[in-house]
């Protein structure tokens, strides 16, 4: 909400200076968002007039000019340009020192063409206020020399914006923030009334209701014999402080009203209107071109205003360009109405549009005001543009917005923590225009001001929520007053001043509440982050693919098929989301993007159900470097994702086993099951079938894994004891044992850390060796083991033992032999 200094003088009689203004606007809710003042910039100009004008003797286009500029520049040589600099002419003067904002240089003294030169004289465009280029500005003939340019145009008014909260519609008019700022002290509100204008004869033009909800009351009035033309320059200058182009002195007026008094009006052209009748009815799929030169469609739940040519306006939004007041209009039909603010506020978002008049509607205008509205705009009609009004012509009836509600004074300290004297918190309320109807000594109850709309209105409960008509009306009674007395509370204390409340400590005993998040939701958030962290990008897809690609994964029951696809190659839910990181690695390799490290976190559909899945991809090469190639992503980069991030949900390493029987599309020798007992899987990983890249049209080696966080246990929630270190050093040894093709390599790695728990603490593979010196049928897999012994260093001896344990438990369990 946009507004000068001197229009809120006109509301407000104070000596407040700007700087306490802001403050004071800040302090009640209505926060202050920028400060314009836009005559800074042209301050240091002053106007002047031409005392002689002769031909430059060394220039043909350039002219010799007097100039008196007032006190201190009262006969200065200029050298201009101009080719209407003349003698006799009011003009703006720049003095030496002055920075031309239009030119972006600062004026000096100097010779131009070997004449001296003490100023400059200016056009708007200079002044960065026009477009004017044909020559200097011309001033009236009666402008006195030495005034500044920027009181001298009126252009010294600041512009204030401030943000307006949604409840607070009756901060949308200039008489609103005044009446706000008076009651804060800041100064005096003056008096506003509006004085009736007398019908002279019968509207032609009258008013009829068929859609109440939406229009409960609406006046209007003919006026006569107006002559339209541009508006006064009191009135453009007001509008364009605050951003609005003047249009026409009609236009101007009803704009004019609508931030003055925050009342949105209309003018049609009444010898435009069909029938001699205006309807406010629904929409009928009608399309009807607006002020602004689009078209829009209405419909039933749009409310408009209609004759017998079809709509008109669109109400409380925007009118029409067929009734429209022109240069041409001499009868007028002025609008006054109250329309129902949901019904505007969701017209306005089904047809794309939204305007002043809406924003105020949408927000809630005062109930009370359009009878006197109607009559002010009336008068400043007939003021500025002639003419004679009709009797006023209405339809519907006044709403009710007649509200009490009630003030217990203590609750102004127990709810808002200030405590306020009663009297006092009586006075505030009377100043924002509350009257009170019934005192004691604990409370008060005040009449509501119907231009606070935002207070005492009871909430709608609907009848379609079982709901019996007189427990509703019981609980909204008891809703209503609870916050109108909150609503009360709160008007007190910013008056008083927000900051005025005294900061309380949060009590020493804070309850910490549950948790918000499922331990499910707790996991796709960490594994999200772990895999960000080790370099993997997240994308999210689309839950449908085609059906031949679910084939491919072997998911394509028919029960999980699209019967209306959104398109044709998008029928068939996703069995697992490594479908979509596929598409991925194949539309950036197809661009030279083939080096990829992508993750997803979806769900995955089947029969049975659906499951979330935490999917991932590496894809190309690595990275190169000195003395080192590239090398392609291997099974062992997407077993280590799918390992770090299992033990990032908390399972431990010794709980994991891996067997070889990783679905189909998986590569069948290059490729493994992650479990936690024989049943429970956790995940798969490995590359993906040579097969499967080909159909996909994919030519880079790629990996992956898929990981099931709803098969993860839930984290025991027994209190860990912390690691017990050790200060002797670790003893490693390597192992290597002859075992059957068949044994896989996990029995052999769980049978090692099982011979001598105390001592072994890590168990890894690093080799496995199949030809010469190693029989047909079996091979050679190394295991380093890791001893680390806690009360003591351990002697050959005792390293010997252990050796023994170790093969002799490997041996019993896989029948392996030491190499």
């Amino acid at each position: 909400m946009k507004f000068t200094l001197s229009w809120l003088y006109d509301h407000l009689d104070t000596q407040a200076t700007l700087e306490e203004i802001c403050a004071k606007l800040n302090q009640i809710g209505l926060e202050v968002e920028s400060v314009e003042n836009r005559g800074a910039a042209i301050e240091p100009f002053l106007t002047a007039r031409i005392l002689d004008a002769q031909p430059h003797p060394n220039a043909d286009r350039l002219q010799v000019c007097r100039v008196d500029a007032g006190p201190g520049f009262q006969d200065v040589q200029v050298v201009c340009g101009a080719p209407n600099a003349r003698k006799g002419l009011a003009v703006i003067f720049a003095k030496p020192g002055t920075y031309v904002p239009g030119l972006d240089i600062t004026i000096k003294e100097g010779k131009i063409r070997g004449e001296a030169s003490g100023g400059m004289l200016c056009s708007l465009r200079e002044l960065g206020l026009g477009e004017e280029s044909n020559g200097i500005a011309e001033l009236p003939e009666d402008t006195l020399p030495g005034q500044s340019y920027a009181d001298f145009a009126g252009l010294d008014d600041v512009v204030i914006d401030i943000a307006i909260t949604p409840n607070r519609g009756d901060a949308l008019g200039v008489r609103g923030i005044a009446r706000d700022l008076a009651a804060a002290g800041l100064g005096t509100l003056r008096p506003w009334l509006a004085e009736t204008v007398e019908g002279k004869f019968e509207s032609p033009v009258v008013w009829d209701i068929s859609y109440p909800e939406a229009c409960p009351w609406v006046l209007g009035r003919t006026i006569r014999g107006v002559k339209n033309g541009p508006s006064p320059e009191w009135l453009q200058r007001k509008l364009e402080s605050i951003g609005l182009r003047p249009i026409s002195a009609l236009v101007d007026i009803t704009n004019y009203f609508c931030f003055d008094l925050g009342r949105p009006l209309h003018v049609f052209d009444a010898a435009k209107i069909a029938g001699g009748k205006l309807t406010i009815c629904r929409g009928e799929g009608e399309q009807f071109r607006a002020l602004d030169g689009q078209d829009y469609t209405v419909g039933p739940e749009d409310c408009v205003i209609a004759d017998q040519a079809g709509v008109q306006s669109l109400a409380g939004i925007m009118g029409g360009e067929a009734t429209g007041a022109t240069a041409e209009t001499t009868d007028v039909f002025v609008e006054c109405a109250l329309f129902d603010a949901v019904k505007i506020a969701l017209s306005a978002r089904r047809v794309g549009v939204s305007s002043d008049s809406s924003y105020r509607f949408e927000r809630g205008v005062d109930p009370a005001l359009p009878v006197s509205a109607l009559e002010a705009v009336t008068r400043l009609i007939i003021e500025l543009c002639g003419g004679e009004a009709s009797e006023v012509v209405s339809a519907g009836e006044p709403p009710a917005w007649q509200r009490d509600a009630t003030l217990r004074f203590a609750r102004v300290r127990d709810l808002g923590g200030l405590d306020v004297p009663a009297d006092e918190s009586v006075d505030l309320l009377e100043k924002l225009g509350f009257e009170v109807q019934e005192r004691t000594n604990t409370q008060v109850r005040v009449s509501v001001p119907s231009w606070r709309n935002d207070i005492a209105q009871k909430p709608v409960l609907a009848q379609s929520e079982g709901i019996p008509v007189d427990v509703a009306a019981k609980a909204a009674e008891g809703v209503a007053t609870i916050e109108s007395e909150s609503d009360l509370v709160e008007e007190v204390l910013r008056l008083k001043g927000l900051d005025a409340v005294p900061a309380v400590p949060l009590p020493s005993v804070v309850v910490v509440p549950e948790a918000a998040l499922t331990p499910r939701q707790v996991r796709l958030a960490l594994a999200r982050r772990f895999l960000a962290a080790r370099g993997l990008t997240e994308t999210v897809g689309f839950s449908f693919v085609s059906h031949e690609e679910a084939e491919r994964f072997g998911g394509a029951p028919e029960s999980l098929r699209l019967l209306n696809p959104i398109a044709s190659d998008l029928d068939q839910m996703r069995p697992t989301p490594m479908i979509n990181l596929l598409a991925a690695v194949k539309h950036n390799s197809a661009r030279g993007w083939g080096n990829l490290g992508l993750f997803e976190v979806g769900p995955a559909f089947a029969e049975n159900g659906q499951q979330p899945v935490v999917a991932g991809v590496r894809s190309g090469h690595t990275a190169r470097y000195p003395g080192q190639a590239g090398q392609p992503v291997s099974l062992w980069a997407a077993k280590a994702d799918a390992l770090e991030l299992l033990q990032q949900l908390g399972v431990t390493p010794d709980a994991i086993s891996t067997t070889t029987d990783a679905p189909g599309w998986y590569h069948p020798g290059r490729s493994g099951v992650l479990r936690q007992g024989s049943k429970n899987v956790l995940a798969y990983f490995g590359e993906l079938h040579p097969s499967l890249l080909q159909a996909e049209g994919i030519d880079v080696p790629v990996v992956g894994f898929e990981l099931m966080p709803d098969t993860v246990p839930d984290p025991k929630r027994k209190k860990k004891a912390a690691p017990r270190l050790s200060a002797f050093q670790p003893v490693r040894r390597d192992f290597a044992f002859v075992v059957a093709r068949d044994v896989p390599g996990e029995k052999l790695l769980r049978a090692v850390r099982g011979a001598e728990r105390q001592l072994v603490a890590d168990v890894s593979l690093f080799d496995v060796y199949e030809g010469p010196h190693v029989p047909e049928g079996h091979r050679s897999i190394g295991v380093e083991v890791t001893l680390q012994p806690m009360d003591k260093s351990l002697t050959d001896a005792e390293l010997e033992a252990v050796s023994e344990k170790i093969v002799a438990a490997v041996t019993k369990a896989t029948g392996a032999t030491l190499r």
